[in-house]
């Protein structure tokens, strides 16, 4: 019978690493006599990052006596001692290979449930001082799983763990921990797992994106991050195209149509989808890259995009002053997860500016299919000069039966005609998008400002939409995800200090960033940081894929080779340097 040999208890507090604070529950130490448990912790006991770790389905992280003997010998060290793993139980038993997703068991006066596996994060490897922890965590397959509390009650060290129900299905922990992170996702077993009612709803919703996916074709891990959902780019890095066409569609937004020189088609793209072009103004050093939506009819004969020109933009200015019929440009494939969906469901489109542009693509996408979905088209303008595509946009909604528009101008000017030009005066707001009458259970695609959509998608949510249908288009560098970090920098990126390195050009394109590689700052990913370009990640050893970018030109070489490869035409930051000049996603 199993027995639970070390009670494990430890509040959050923040600790310094790699120049960082971060706020970590990890450190649990060893208690004597009982303990009360309740739904969400042992008392005594924290997690510093609830989005990760705690809360009723995660209360309580178990590890084994087993698998530290295994971690002794196998990293040489004799200093490993209970609650080394950030676990809260140290179990004699109950191996990870035999405990089952569902399983029941008795300590003490309190009855639990296994729920899922260990969420693999860089912390536990802070913790030991281990840096690729997360990454031999799973690929040992040796992760350690999760309680909930069925019953509150008192635990002590020493007490018999005594099994009493056994979880339906019979898939064991290593089992569904493999399924999610390691290469190979067979349909059977993911079903099975699906038909588990106590596996958390995180794994749930990641297998089941996976499953959905298991046809596709498409490479990396859908399970792990929305960038492995698109196709793969149609071409690697970039390729000249032709601006066959110019066209002024308001005061400060110009369209450029591109088409190979040759007349050959084009690949074509899912409505949503965007382009990169890589330019050279002349009085700006080295290339300024920036991405730019498709605002035309995928399977066009054409790339068509649509540039705003801002006061201090140098892409807009370059484009609307120097670029002319015939100038050859550098592009790269179309490429994005934000793309419009091919559902029954009622479509929410909502965009200010220029953002309309990915929306009037899939406008074009609906049109074509002879869509009869319920289409809700929502734009904000300053007034009618200012207001892109909007006898297009007419156009377009009068071929579709099931279309409804609502057009706002902040200022409309004296020659704009209320009812004609527009719906209503004044901004976008959560106040007039509740009183829409939008169904709840619509698809929506946001695109604008960030703060527009923060303040769209937030009153989208308030009024009924289910946040994971909420989608939204951005452009410029996205918000970063370091959990556990605080005060983290908010400075504008910046070549890193100290003398500029030697190696190939790395280029943040979201970011308008290019500087040289210094192979001194580590991976692709501690780069970054060090330029202040906004990063997301989690694990830091190539097992979660957080940190999954589009490579956008160039190649890279990895060191530690990831659990699973990314998606074609992407990689991980977090483990790869730069063989030959590089631009990035970010």
């Amino acid at each position: 019978m199993a027995t639970l040999s070390s009670l494990n208890v430890g509040m959050p507090r923040d600790v310094s690493w790699r120049g960082r604070t971060v706020h970590t529950g990890v450190w649990k130490r060893p208690v004597d006599g009982p303990r009360m448990v309740r739904r969400f912790n042992i008392d005594g006991d924290g997690q510093g990052d609830l989005g990760g770790h705690g809360g009723e389905i995660r209360a309580v992280l178990v590890y084994q006596t087993e698998s530290y003997r295994h971690w002794r010998e196998y990293l040489r060290r004799d200093d490993l001692e209970p609650g080394h793993f950030g676990e809260n139980f140290t179990v004699d038993g109950l191996a990870d290979d035999e405990v089952c997703i569902g399983d029941r068991y008795r300590i003490g006066t309190a009855v639990f449930e296994v729920t899922q596996p260990r969420v693999t994060c860089y912390r536990v490897g802070m913790r030991m001082n281990e840096p690729q922890m997360a990454a031999l965590l799973v690929s040992h397959r040796r992760p350690g799983f999760y309680l909930r509390v069925i019953e509150e009650g008192e635990v002590e060290a020493g007490q018999d763990v005594v099994k009493v129900a056994a979880g339906p299905e019979a898939v064991p922990v290593a089992e569904i921990d493999a399924l999610l992170y390691l290469p190979g996702h067979p349909r059977d077993a993911l079903e099975r797992a699906l038909r588990i009612p106590a596996l958390s709803p995180g794994w749930k919703e990641s297998l089941q994106n996976i499953l959905d996916r298991a046809d596709s074709g498409a490479g990396g891990n859908v399970g792990l991050t929305k960038t492995a959902g698109s196709p793969p780019p149609a071409w690697p890095g970039f390729r000249s195209l032709t601006v066959t066409g110019i066209h002024e569609e308001s005061r400060r937004v110009l369209s450029l149509s591109l088409a190979t020189s040759d007349g050959s088609a084009l690949p074509s793209w899912q409505a949503g989808q965007s382009i990169t072009l890589r330019l050279h103004p002349d009085d700006v050093q080295g290339p300024v890259i920036r991405s730019y939506s498709l605002s035309n009819r995928p399977g066009a004969a054409d790339y068509r995009i649509s540039v705003k020109r801002e006061p201090h933009g140098v892409a807009g200015r370059y484009v609307h002053s120097r670029v002319r019929l015939g100038d050859t440009l550098e592009v790269a494939a179309p490429r994005g997860t934000f793309f419009l969906d091919g559902e029954a469901r009622p479509v929410v489109l909502v965009s200010a500016g220029v953002g309309v542009t990915p929306l009037l693509s899939m406008l074009y996408a609906l049109v074509e299919a002879g869509s009869s979905r319920q289409v809700w088209w929502v734009h904000g303008a300053r007034d009618g000069s200012e207001h892109p595509f909007a006898e297009e946009s007419c156009d377009l909604l009068d071929r579709l039966p099931g279309s409804r528009s609502h057009i706002a101008y902040s200022r409309p000017a004296e020659t704009d005609s209320r009812g004609a030009d527009y719906t209503t005066a004044g901004r976008l707001t959560g106040e007039l998008i509740a009183g829409l009458g939008l169904p709840a259970d619509a698809e929506a695609y946001l695109c604008g400002p960030a703060s527009f959509m923060a303040d769209l998608g937030s009153a989208l949510a308030a009024d009924g939409l289910d946040p994971a249908r909420i989608h939204v288009e951005t452009f410029g560098a996205e918000g970063a995800l370091n959990p556990g970090v605080v005060h983290a920098s908010s400075r504008a990126p910046h070549p890193p200090s100290g003398p500029p390195g030697t190696g190939p050009s790395v280029s943040f394109a979201r970011s308008g960033l290019t500087v040289p590689w210094d192979a001194g700052r580590g991976t692709l990913l501690d780069f970054a940081e060090a330029c202040d370009v906004p990063t997301r990640w989690s694990c830091r050893t190539g097992v979660c894929h957080s940190c999954e970018t589009a490579l956008l030109s160039g190649a890279v070489d990895y060191d530690p080779e990831p659990i699973e490869p990314p998606a074609d035409g992407n990689t991980l930051i977090c483990c790869t340097t730069p063989s030959e000049d590089v631009v990035l996603d970010l």
